[in-house]
């Protein structure tokens, strides 16, 4: 059985476990129009960011 020369640092260890508790990026939701967003992007259905007009967005 495989036994390990040196214990593992803290860091080590806490940066392995990490990696199982990630779950990706949460959806945001627009203020505007209560649309799924991604953090920290325009709103592609209303084209606002921020409370501001940065994308005119046509409507069909």
């Amino acid at each position: 059985m495989a036994v390990p020369k040196r214990k593992s640092s803290r860091m080590q260890r806490r940066q392995r476990k990490a990696a199982n508790r990630y779950e990706g990026v949460q959806a945001t939701y627009c203020p505007n129009c209560n649309a799924p967003v991604a953090p920290h992007r325009v709103c592609p259905v209303c084209g606002k960011y921020d409370g501001k007009q940065i994308l005119n967005v046509s409507e069909e």
